[in-house]
């Protein structure tokens, strides 16, 4: 019986550096680009924009 095993997640480069990730570090290749990512988050370097509109409606 050969039976085709399907991973759980599929292949994905490396949001960081394109290099192919590695289950121990998954979506990246490695601690250091897992690492990267993180000081990005945690300085926040990625924000969600705001518009106008939105902070209108904390006020009603």
């Amino acid at each position: 019986m050969s039976a085709k095993v399907e991973p759980l997640r599929p292949k994905r480069k490396c949001p960081e550096c394109g290099r192919e990730s590695r289950r121990e570090t998954y979506p990246f290749c490695s601690q250091r680009c897992k690492d990267i990512d993180l000081n990005r988050w945690l300085s926040g370097s990625y924000a969600i924009p705001v518009t106008e509109a939105e902070e209108n409606l904390d006020d009603e």
